[in-house]
């Protein structure tokens, strides 16, 4: 091991390697920017040198936009953000302006960021997440660079901490290769606040070829906990109703995920009034489905978790004794792959005696997202598994969409989506479960997320399983075709059922008589809201906390509500909505936090009706 500053790493580097570096860099969390910034200023100012960084997930902070969105999001960022240090090349990414003699190939992107950049898109590689380190292998890999996280209670150790997850699957491969003559440097950065997680994620400091000297002390990537609307929590309450106690648990990030989160909270620590919202949302189409692969009853046994990405939730879940349920002998409740999540997350990760922490087992992503090696160990671990994902549309016929749009162009990626849904199916017990939005609202136009077709799909409709909207479950698992049809309808919006019903008969799949169920055609968003109403307690808007004060809270509801409502370019939509706004009475805070409690000029003066406008119909 070679301890060096950074700019003595990149020296090593371009001297170790020959005239085309490989780097290989951590999913999401664990990147070493300010190394990879260093390199990347090297080699582009060397145009006989080439770089091609294979990663994942670049994260970077959301963009400012402008108008009203700018005024809100800039001091949030900078507050939230702070001295966080952006990668050179995602900026270049986004601008499409990459030196020559580099290109960025990634399998996985920060979600709808790259839509418009040109080499984002054309570098993109689908494949599934337990096949990264195969790929990145056969591309000739020759660097590997990471946050790493050191402990004085292990000092002869460094720790992978948020992304073991491929790194640990390139290390055998890059060892037959080194056996074979080949040069392929490891290089590693030690991040203050990054929480050192033991076990599989460990590394003796000799399989770090170059350690970088001055830890990294800027703050982490963080991501706030956003809002959970009506739509979401209904969602989540249905998905919540099909795990079953002693079973294992896989959720994913973003509001969806804490929807699950809260609602098997509430399962757990309000189970009177648990029930008694999932009965005036009206279960009694699945109640045999619940009967038989879920349940209602507390959890007596506890949960195991076993995700890709070890997310909040899950964390809030082991603390409130959900999930409780060890996994093997050593006691672990949860295996995870990677974790990225809110500043305080990785504080209570931090926090923690070391031997608490070894009950969050970050392993290989290979361990977590297959089942071949090991088999009988996971099969054993992994009963009653309940594998819930996220989509953004479904066919009527059971393809689920996901990471990319009709054009072909990539919104996020496959990641291991896939590789959960096969093992639904592959397990003894396991359902994979899709959780789908039935409709969406953009610039005041309302549209239904079930298709009839589509041009492209992430998941199969030979893979189909069980999906869930706000208004209910689809259990599509060996239906014919017309019995997924009919499911599906029951569980869409029925402002959009008529036309799907008509598309599916048009096309000879579903018989010119049918007719749906009276009982599934009053799914609107405003019963879901009367039924909110009534249980205002169960549908907390930040389950799991939140990074917003109140009065950005406030705005952020408003802020929202005028993207769903209005098109931007609308003027005369936007001039009604301006003139029907209140006064500024008794929003003051509001406006002085977006600068707008004093208006200077015409413009501003629109951006503090249009503000008000909104504060009121989200108040």
């Amino acid at each position: 091991m070679y301890l060096c500053s950074i700019d003595q790493a990149v020296e090593q580097t371009l001297s170790r390697l020959p005239a085309h570096i490989h780097m290989g860099l951590p999913l999401g969390l664990g990147k070493p920017n300010a190394f990879v910034n260093a390199l990347y200023a090297r080699v582009s100012e060397l145009p006989e040198r080439r770089l091609t960084i294979y990663t994942a997930l670049s994260l970077g902070r959301p963009s400012l936009g402008d108008g009203l969105q700018r005024r809100f999001i800039e001091p949030f960022i900078e507050r939230v953000f702070a001295d966080y240090e952006e990668l050179t090349y995602l900026a270049d990414l986004r601008a499409d302006r990459l030196p020559p003699n580099i290109r960025v190939e990634q399998f996985f992107m920060q979600p709808g960021s790259l839509l418009h950049s040109d080499a984002a898109q054309q570098d993109y590689v689908s494949s599934n997440y337990s096949h990264a380190a195969r790929d990145i292998n056969a591309k000739g890999l020759n660097l590997i660079a990471q946050l790493v996280a050191a402990t004085s209670e292990r000092p002869d150790h460094l720790s992978l901490a948020c992304n073991p997850d491929i790194t640990l699957d390139l290390l055998p491969m890059i060892a037959r290769r080194r056996a074979a003559g080949e040069t392929i440097l490891v290089l590693g950065q030690v991040h203050e606040q990054l929480p050192y997680m033991p076990g599989d994620a460990e590394l003796s400091l000799e399989q770090f070829d170059l350690l970088i000297d001055q830890p990294e002390r800027r703050r982490l990537f963080s991501t706030p906990n956003m809002p959970v609307s009506t739509q979401d929590h209904c969602i989540g309450l249905h998905a919540s109703a099909l795990v079953r106690d002693g079973g294992t648990l896989q959720i994913g990030i973003g509001a969806m995920g804490d929807a699950i989160t809260a609602a098997l909270l509430a399962r757990q620590g309000d189970n009177e009034g648990y029930r008694a919202l999932l009965d005036e949302l009206d279960i009694d189409p699945w109640r045999a489905l619940i009967e038989r692969e879920g349940g209602l009853d507390t959890f007596a046994q506890g949960l195991y978790g076993c995700s890709e990405m070890f997310v909040n939730g899950l964390l809030v879940l082991a603390e409130a004794g959900v999930i409780r349920r060890p996994a093997d002998e050593q006691g672990v409740l949860i295996h995870g792959g990677f974790f990225l999540g809110p500043r305080a997350f990785y504080q209570r990760l931090r926090e923690m005696p070391l031997e608490q922490r070894a009950r969050f087992a970050m392993s290989a992503i290979s361990f977590i997202n297959e089942l071949y090696g090991q088999e009988e160990r996971k099969r054993r671990q992994r009963r009653d598994a309940r594998f819930v994902n996220t989509v953004f549309g479904m066919t009527l016929l059971g393809a689920g969409v996901a990471d990319q749009l009709e054009d072909g162009r990539v919104l996020s990626g496959v990641g291991g989506q896939y590789n959960f849904v096969a093992q639904g199916h592959a397990l003894e017990g396991g359902r994979s479960i899709l959780l789908l939005r039935s409709w969406r609202e953009t610039g005041g136009e309302v549209t239904s997320n079930l298709y009839w077709t589509y041009g492209h799909c992430t998941i199969p409709r030979h893979l189909r399983d069980i999906v869930i909207t706000e208004y209910g479950i689809a259990d599509l698992r060996g239906q014919t075709d017309s019995e997924v049809i009919a499911r599906l309808l029951a569980i869409s919006d029925s402002r959009f059922q008529r036309e799907l019903m008509e598309q599916a008969k048009g096309a000879g799949k579903l018989a010119k008589d049918f007719e749906l169920d009276a009982r599934f055609m009053d799914n609107t968003p405003e019963r879901l809201e009367t039924v909110r109403a009534r249980h205002a307690r169960l549908f907390p808007e930040y389950p799991l906390g939140a990074d917003f004060t109140a009065e950005e809270r406030d705005l952020l509801r408003a802020l929202n509500w005028l993207k769903s409502k209005f098109k931007l370019s609308e003027v005369l939509e936007l001039g009604k909505a301006a003139l029907d706004a209140p006064g500024p009475e008794g929003y003051a805070a509001q406006l002085a936090r977006m600068r707008l409690d004093d208006p200077q000029g015409l413009k501003e003066e629109l951006y503090q009706r249009l503000l008000l406008a909104a504060l009121q119909a989200t108040r």
